[in-house]
Formats: C-alpha cells, structure tokens, sequence
C-alpha cells in the first residue's frame, strides 16, 4: 500500500470524481485526539459519497440518513491505495483531530437456491 497526501487545490475534484466513480463500498469513521481520545463514530456504513466545499472549507463524509460526518477546516488529506484500490482516507482538522475513513466492499453473498 501506498500513502499520499493530496493537494489541497485538488481536493473538491478528487471527491467529486471519487464521489461519481465508488460503487457499493461501507465506511468506518474513527476520530483521534488528545483530548477526545479514540472513538469510532460509525461502523461499515453504505458510503454514498465524499465531498469537499472550497467555500466552507468542509469535508463531508456521507453515509445516507444514518450519517453525515463532517470535518472542519482540513490541513492535511492522505489517501491509502494500491493497484487493487483505496483502502482508506486520513484527515486532520483544525483542532489536531484525525480521522481515518476505512473503506471496504460487502460481502456479497452467494444467489439464493
């Protein structure tokens, strides 16, 4: 696996192709700080898409009705991936948070007899 970090003027066209192109994938949310220590705040969640507003300065991860995840002023996004795909997103905040986005694809289970 290899980590990057993303260049912040790429970050809105990034997510929005990631957005338009990612397929059933589940999202696990974990936040780190020192203060907060570590919590995963969703599960393997159907991931319906990432974006990022310039205008705000807002990312937000959302997973339908069940959760909308949003970071606050990003410094710093790296993104984990291979040949076979991204595995995962790292975000710090403004607030020296970190968030790390797990990516997985369901099982897909066999067709019924």
């Amino acid at each position: 696996m290899a980590i990057r970090e993303l260049e912040r003027d790429h970050w809105k066209d990034y997510f929005d192709h990631f957005s338009s192109v990612s397929g059933t994938e589940l999202v696990e949310v974990e936040v780190a700080g020192l203060d907060i220590g570590d919590q995963v705040e969703a599960e393997w969640l159907p991931l319906a898409g990432i974006s990022y507003d310039p205008k705000d300065d807002v990312l937000t991860i959302d997973a339908g009705e069940v959760l909308q995840h949003m970071v606050r002023s990003p410094r710093v996004i790296r993104v984990d991936e291979d040949d076979s795909g991204i595995h995962s997103f790292e975000v710090e905040d403004g607030d020296g948070h970190v968030q790390v986005l797990r990516l997985k694809a369901p099982l897909a289970l066999p067709p019924a007899e």
